[in-house]
């Protein structure tokens, strides 16, 4: 019998572990929380991430990343 491979990638959101169905940009990470990209700050492996970027910057398995959310 052989295993299957874990579906999704693994990395850390907010200091807790988090699976995501596959590598995506900050953009659809912020899509798929429910968050508008205008109420948040990103940090991405350290560097706080410019919002024009968010498109093209795509969050991966082991990336940390931390999102403040302005209320």
């Amino acid at each position: 019998m052989t295993e299957e491979p874990a579906s999704g990638i693994e990395l850390t959101v907010n200091g807790k572990p988090v699976t995501l169905p596959a590598p995506m940009s900050i953009t659809d990470y912020l899509k798929l929380r429910g968050h508008h990209d205008r109420m948040v700050v990103v940090e991405l492996n350290g560097v706080i991430a410019r919002r024009p970027s968010f498109d093209a910057t795509v969050i991966r398995a082991g990336d940390i990343v931390e999102v403040v959310h302005f209320v």
